[in-house]
């Protein structure tokens, strides 16, 4: 578990992005709060926001390590770069689907 909050910290300390959703992930908690809808929209979206921290925290760990082995441009690491962040990009369009679908739930209460 050190290894993981260690993990967790350093992204919060260096990464824009993570500092961005987390603060995203708590606004979120605290209008889930206010509006308390029932506990299967408070899994969705902790589920949600946790898939789009989870995918950055990787996205953070596949670019350290890609730039480790190769600090000068290389064309197959930008593959592996561009891919790291199209599966952020991929987590957090599903994240706004269960934002919207919440959305929708509240105004037709």
């Amino acid at each position: 578990m050190g290894f993981a909050l260690a993990g967790i910290a350093h992204g919060l300390r260096t990464e824009r992005s993570v500092r961005f959703e987390a603060l995203v992930f708590l606004l979120v908690l605290a209008v889930l709060a206010f509006f308390r809808p029932g506990p299967l929209w408070w899994a969705a979206t902790a589920l949600a926001s946790a898939g789009v921290l989870a995918t950055e925290l990787l996205n953070t760990a596949v670019e350290a390590l890609a730039d480790h082995l190769s600090p000068e441009f290389h064309p197959q690491i930008r593959v592996v770069k561009d891919c790291a962040a199209a599966a952020v990009f991929v987590s957090v369009i599903g994240a706004l689907v269960v934002g919207a679908a919440l959305i929708v739930h509240l105004l037709r209460r």
